[in-house]
């Protein structure tokens, strides 16, 4: 019987160190902190000529895994090239001048190894800012099947644009409180990326964000946090503030009608009246995602929700034009 048991008891221990070894190389990060917001451009640049009108588009791309983002399915290759030739055709269509991205991988497993930025930059976007949110050796979601959670996540959000960035931000936004250790060692860093584009000359902050998607009560924090930032810079420059905030329109009770009441605030490619809805892309039923502006800074030419996009993303992507005044 103590023969036995001292088997089980070495046995218990290696189990134990097994899995010690296996949390710490899980949840180590693979990047240094440095690198988790860099500023690019390519080497031959030509800025394009504009009349004074110019585009931005926000875009949660979902890693471009399409309808199958946080569901427990394996999505082929195939799925991900077919969803990047979709959003390369239709951007070159639409010819923005500066897309935000939220959800977009720089070197995931999950997508194949595919740089997104790099590839949608090729058509054109001479400059980016990549911020860093994800930086995994392993991922345990979706849940199932376990053999999904292996392998590298760097996956954040995303500016490019073909004309100038400078002065790039990343701020950690306030993470859920009171969740389980394990769990928080594995949580995204919800961001404000905040990055200045050079227009004719003339600076614009463009604030790109993703807030909590499932805890209410830290979505309102992190709102808050955001409104702050934007204030910081609306009464110094024309401000964008554009994203997924996971707050919907149609929910008078939701942190986002703060923001529709802010004065001086437009909100592009809106209608109280008949909401042009982001989500999800297959059957569009809820507005989530916005492109506010500064209205004493910004003249609203146009915009509209892409739905030419179709499926490539669980969203839909916004298109605001835009004059500066």
């Amino acid at each position: 019987m103590r023969k036995i048991l001292k088997y089980f008891l070495r046995l218990l221990l290696l189990v134990l160190v097994a899995f010690v070894v296996f949390f710490f190389w899980a949840s180590s990060p693979t990047l240094e902190e440095s690198e988790y917001a860099n500023l690019t451009e390519s080497e031959d640049i030509k800025l394009p000529e504009n009349d004074s009108i110019f585009s931005i588009v926000t875009y949660n791309i979902g890693y471009l895994s399409g309808m199958t983002n946080n569901l427990a399915v394996e999505s082929p290759k195939e799925l991900f090239d077919k969803n990047l030739a979709k959003v390369i055709s239709e951007t070159k269509k639409t010819n923005p001048d500066i897309m935000a991205f939220q959800e977009i991988d720089f070197n995931a497993s999950r997508s194949y190894h595919v740089n997104q930025q790099e590839e949608i930059s090729k058509i054109g976007f001479n400059y980016g800012a990549e911020t860093i949110n994800w930086d995994e050796h392993y991922l345990p979601f979706p849940y199932w099947p376990i053999r999904m959670h292996y392998g590298k996540v760097i996956s954040g959000q995303s500016v490019v644009s073909k004309y100038p960035l400078k002065d790039h931000k990343r701020i950690v936004l306030e993470r859920v409180a009171n969740e389980p250790f394990y769990r928080g060692v594995f949580y995204l860093e919800r961001l404000a990326q905040v990055v200045k584009v050079v227009l004719n000359g003339k600076e614009v902050v463009l604030i790109n964000i993703h807030l909590e998607a499932f805890d209410k009560e830290t979505r309102v924090k992190q709102f808050e946090e955001v409104v702050k930032i934007f204030n910081r810079y609306k009464n110094i420059y024309p401000t964008i503030l554009l994203g997924d905030f996971n707050s919907s329109a149609r929910d008078e009770n939701a942190i986002i009608q703060k923001i529709f009441n802010m004065p001086n605030v437009g909100n592009a490619a809106f209608d109280v009246a008949n909401i042009a809805n982001t989500f999800n892309s297959k059957d569009p039923y809820e507005r989530i995602d916005y492109i506010f502006y500064t209205n004493k800074t910004i003249e609203y030419v146009s915009g509209k929700v892409l739905n030419e996009f179709e499926q490539a993303s669980d969203h839909l992507p916004i298109l605001m034009k835009f004059k500066l005044k």
